[in-house]
């Protein structure tokens, strides 16, 4: 799924080279980013902005704003919006240039790239389907929600944040086994906060 052109040429084909091209660029703002990508701004979008909590290390709380706009465009998604919308106050925040979460983001390029070079189309035509982006965009909530509501510093929010990145990397690759295995690493982030709640709850009944 080849992204859309900028003003000054086509984007390369492959997402991480377009990703690269668009840091590179003048313009890496979030709503800059959305302009770029246009109707595939919504998985775009999801890439970078969960990539930062994806990543195995403390924010203690600091990508809540970022998991509130991708929530915010997950909703989106099950409405049935052709292309992401967010607040003009957030359109202007630089989430490409300088600063620590352009580092994180930098950095899962590498992972991007490696899914890009193991994936192949699969079930294509299902991701045409209206249905199919309001099933992402659900799928997408509901790892969102779980990366959001994870204990600040425990590191719990990284497997929902990761499922939503592939699962997102597949939506743009069209492949549908790189999707369904975002969606199981959501589904193992919720388990293991269900079960880590769960061990937390006994240990503290014990001591009442």
């Amino acid at each position: 799924m080849a992204p859309d052109s900028d003003a000054t040429g086509p984007l390369p084909d492959r997402l991480s080279d377009a990703l690269s091209q668009w840091l590179a660029g003048d313009d890496t703002s979030l709503g800059g980013l959305i302009d770029l990508f246009g109707p595939k701004s919504f998985a775009v979008v999801f890439v970078v902005l969960m990539s930062v909590p994806a990543l195995p290390l403390p924010t203690g709380g600091a990508t809540h704003v970022f998991e509130i706009l991708v929530a915010l465009g997950a909703v989106q998604l099950i409405v049935g919006r052709d292309e992401i919308w967010v607040p003009a106050r957030w359109r202007g925040v630089n989430v490409g240039g300088a600063g620590s979460e352009s580092r994180f983001f930098r950095a899962f390029l590498a992972v991007i790239r490696f899914l890009e070079r193991i994936s192949r189309p699969r079930m294509a035509a299902w991701f045409d389907h209206r249905a199919a982006g309001a099933a992402f965009g659900v799928a997408v909530l509901i790892g969102t929600v779980a990366a959001f509501v994870a204990p600040p510093f425990t590191g719990l929010d990284t497997l929902p944040a990761l499922g939503v990145v592939v699962l997102a990397i597949g939506v743009l690759l069209e492949d549908a086994l790189i999707a369904a295995a975002g969606v199981g690493v959501i589904g193992a982030g919720i388990l293991l906060e269900v079960v880590l709640a769960r061990f937390a709850l006994s240990v503290a009944s014990s001591f009442l």
